[in-house]
């Protein structure tokens, strides 16, 4: 997989175009490009295309892409991004009044794993909403 298979996404297309222009795509835009682009290409590829921001060096780079990788971040909802977007100046979703927009799950194939996390996630706030009922 490469950058290039991000280009279903119109959130990933903004961001690749905004890097590959050399403009700055903010923190959070860097965080959600990473968050998805580490499930399609290498950390080489990653690095390249973050330091095409000219406020984020390799070191940064290298640092964010670790520490997604690392703690294994899934992709972002899209409510997610559009909070994250309010807290910055760049526009991480180029149409953030279409509800279809900027979903990044609708838009891309991950792998199964991420499926798995968030199944696991929901079915742990299930198992502790339902202890929560019972203990009550």
């Amino acid at each position: 997989m490469s950058l290039n298979d991000l280009r279903k996404s119109d959130v990933m297309v903004h961001l690749l175009d905004a890097l590959n222009a050399g403009q700055d795509i903010g923190h959070y835009g860097r965080l959600v490009f990473t968050m998805v682009a580490h499930h399609f290409c290498t950390d080489d590829d990653l690095v390249g295309a973050l330091t095409k921001d000219p406020s984020f060096s390799d070191a940064d780079a290298i640092a964010l892409v670790t520490q997604v990788r690392q703690r294994g971040y899934n992709p972002p909802r899209r409510e997610r991004i559009l909070e994250w977007q309010a807290r910055q100046e760049f526009p991480i979703c180029p149409t953030p009044n279409d509800p279809r927009a900027c979903n990044v799950y609708r838009d891309l194939e991950f792998p199964e794993d991420v499926y798995e996390d968030i199944q696991d996630f929901y079915e742990d706030v299930a198992a502790e909403h339902r202890n929560a009922v019972s203990t009550s």
